[in-house]
Formats: structure tokens, sequence, C-alpha cells
């Protein structure tokens, strides 16, 4: 826990951004009309690749040692490749919402 806060202590500047962006986040995505939704979010989580790419950096780059670092970014490419998924697997139904019937 005390590393926890530590973490937290020597990051206050990257804790106060994600914390805009939630708020910005909210924000667009409640001005964005109920049919555009999906659209929007299944391409939001297929650009989720990125969290993947810099959670495997910041993997590769911690100390074997830092237990909080290496499992953060575990954490952080299990639900990043979850997002990826679950953005493609909306967009294919969303695209088989268009086909036509035969």
């Amino acid at each position: 826990m005390e590393q926890l806060i530590q973490f937290l202590g020597e990051n206050i500047n990257s804790v106060y951004i994600i914390i805009l962006s939630i708020f910005l986040g909210i924000e667009v995505i409640s001005k964005v009309p109920s049919i555009l939704h999906t659209p929007l979010m299944s391409g939001a989580n297929a650009i989720h690749g990125v969290v993947i790419i810099g959670a495997i950096i910041v993997m590769g780059l911690a100390d074997p040692n830092d237990i909080l670092s290496l499992t953060l970014g575990f954490l952080a490419v299990i639900f990043g490749t979850l997002n990826v998924v679950g953005g493609f697997v909306v967009t294919d139904r969303m695209l088989e919402m268009f086909k036509k019937k035969k």
C-alpha cells in the first residue's frame, strides 16, 4: 500500500491527466447522438491497441523486482486486449445488421 501511495505521489500529474480525460470523455460521449455511439465506440476500442503497445514497453523497461509496474502493465495488456477484441466484435455485429438477407 505504501508503494502505491508513493507511486501516486510521484506521478500526480499523470493522475490529474487521467481524471481530466475521464471527465472529457464523458462530456464528449454525452454529446454524440445515440445512432453514432456504436461506430464511435468500436473505432475507439480498436485504437486501444496503443495502450497494449505502451504497456508492453513499460513492462519491458521495468525492473524485474518492481512488482507494481509489472502487475499494472500486465493488467493493461489484458484489459487493452479485451477492449480491442470487443471493438472488433461490436463492429462485426454492426456490419452484419447492414447486410442484405438472402
